[in-house]
């Protein structure tokens, strides 16, 4: 799982300004940057289309309920 520092260090190379925002929020502000759908976090029983998204393994964990 990437840490915040992580987050908010991919979140600058887009200009989006952190401050504010959930872990959650940040990651999808960050996928509509990266032109993906702002999904992260809403896979249900760990099914995703989206292979090739960089929040994928993450994405699983934070689903979980």
């Amino acid at each position: 799982m990437l840490k915040q520092q992580e987050v908010r260090s991919i979140a600058k190379k887009y200009h989006i300004k952190a401050s504010g925002l959930s872990g959650t929020e940040l990651i999808r502000k960050i996928q509509r940057a990266e032109g993906n759908f702002d999904c992260f976090a809403t896979a249900s029983n760990s099914e995703c289309d989206q292979f090739d998204c960089r929040w994928r393994n993450d994405c699983f964990a934070a689903s979980v309920h």
